[in-house]
């Protein structure tokens, strides 16, 4: 039989992003302290389960909204100084 063992950094901020969801230690993240999972501040393994979700949807919902608004409200600003400028020209 086997054990599974988590790993935690003391500074988890040094370590190295290689991409694709893979990190490397640092010295600036320390060497790597080893330990079965539930046990100082590692997690727990538990099986069967689905991750939750770390984003706050009704804030992302917000933002996006807000973000069209200003888009269409830039979008606005334009063709009116399009217009204006078109009507200027044709005024020569």
């Amino acid at each position: 039989m086997g054990q599974v063992v988590l790993a935690t950094f003391p500074d988890p901020n040094g370590l190295l992003n290689l991409g694709n969801n893979q990190w490397r230690s640092t010295a600036a993240s320390g060497s790597e302290l080893v330990g079965v999972p539930a046990s100082g501040s590692r997690g727990v393994i538990q099986s069967s389960a689905v991750e939750d979700s770390n984003v706050d949807l009704t804030n992302e919902l917000v933002a996006m909204i807000t973000a069209q608004r200003n888009y269409q409200a830039n979008a606005q600003t334009i063709k009116t100084q399009d217009q204006l400028m078109q009507t200027l020209v044709n005024l020569r």
